[in-house]
């Protein structure tokens, strides 16, 4: 079966960046739902397009097409005492973003009572080179359509 608008397909995808630095090693395979559902970039989906299993291809893609350019403005800070126990660097928490929409922020550093935190996912700004394989196609069920995304072999629950 070709890879197509509402087909399930299982790859293993190998991320790295131009570096050679591996985020990514593709010994744990990643499925997605095929046709502009927003799972994969979309340069990347449209490689795929067509393709059937046991294809291979290496794809590159520039920081805009993969996570986005940095954004200064969701670079920001909060006082220790209003930050939530438990949480550490490294660690998430959300908050209003720029445009009062929820967002989430990576802390990066706790510097004496303040606490930095970064919008941005860590890849923004970088590109990336995506070493893929298709493992399988399958069409895609009513269930995973109407929810855009694959479900796992025992269905899904929300």
């Amino acid at each position: 079966m070709k890879i197509a608008q509402n087909t399930a397909v299982t790859l293993s995808m190998k991320v790295s960046d131009a570096q050679g630095f591996v985020y990514d090693d593709g010994k744990q395979p990643a499925a997605y739902l095929h046709g502009g559902y927003e799972n994969l970039f979309p340069k990347l989906e449209a490689a795929l397009e067509g393709q059937e299993p046991g294809f291979q291809a290496v794809v590159q893609l520039t920081a805009e097409d993969a996570f986005g350019e940095r954004d200064e403005a969701l670079v920001t800070t909060m006082p220790k005492a209003e930050f939530p126990a438990g949480v550490k660097v490294g660690g998430q928490i959300q908050r209003p973003g720029p445009d009062g929409e929820p967002r989430y922020y990576f802390v990066t550093k706790i510097k004496g009572p303040t606490v930095l935190l970064d919008g941005n996912h860590p890849l923004c700004g970088k590109a990336l080179r995506f070493a893929v394989k298709v493992l399988d196609v399958r069409e895609a069920t009513a269930e995973e359509i109407a929810h855009q995304h694959v479900h796992g072999e025992h269905g899904h629950h929300h």
